[in-house]
């Protein structure tokens, strides 16, 4: 998706940022206004996010309602939704933080699901950054308690696995 964004705003390094901005907060547009589900977002809050100034985004708005491609993402973006990932040390959830060799590797999250669930960790949520959006994308996994330590080296020995945190 990001690729597709890309090659129509490349040339504006300024509308490719705000366009960053709206994709990495499930911002979408509809007839050059901005939203947050159904919540209108004033374009000057976008532009001082991504450091631009309020015309700017308007161009932005624009080039993607001119552009059907652009205009038929832009238009069913939505937010992935509430993460428990911050909230998680004030429930006494778990979290473990997974950072891939190569983040288009398969089967990662469906191995380290297999080793949580087999050491009776039931997962409360998954959520897997896009490679194309994020430059060192993670798969965070919150489970239902703390998790032991002691899984941190059965999960590094997960084939394409680089890294593991668990807080």
């Amino acid at each position: 998706m990001w690729n597709n964004i890309k090659k129509y705003l490349e040339q504006y390094p300024e509308r490719l940022r705000v366009a960053r901005v709206l994709v990495e907060n499930g911002l979408c547009t509809k007839n050059n206004k901005i939203y947050l589900n159904q919540i209108e977002i004033p374009p000057i809050r976008i532009a001082r996010t991504a450091k631009v100034d309020r015309r700017t985004v308007n161009e932005t708005l624009k080039i993607i309602n001119a552009n059907r491609k652009l205009r038929l993402i832009f238009e069913e973006l939505r937010p992935a939704g509430h993460s428990l990932k911050r909230l998680a040390k004030h429930l006494d959830l778990g979290v473990v933080e997974i950072t891939p060799l190569d983040a288009k590797k398969t089967g990662i999250l469906a191995k380290a699901a297999m080793i949580l669930t087999q050491n009776a960790l039931s997962i409360r949520q998954a959520i897997v950054d896009d490679p194309e959006l994020s430059p060192e994308p993670k798969l965070t996994l919150i489970v239902e308690k703390k998790i032991p330590g002691k899984l941190i080296p059965e999960l590094l020995n997960i084939s394409g696995v680089d890294k593991v945190a668990i807080y």
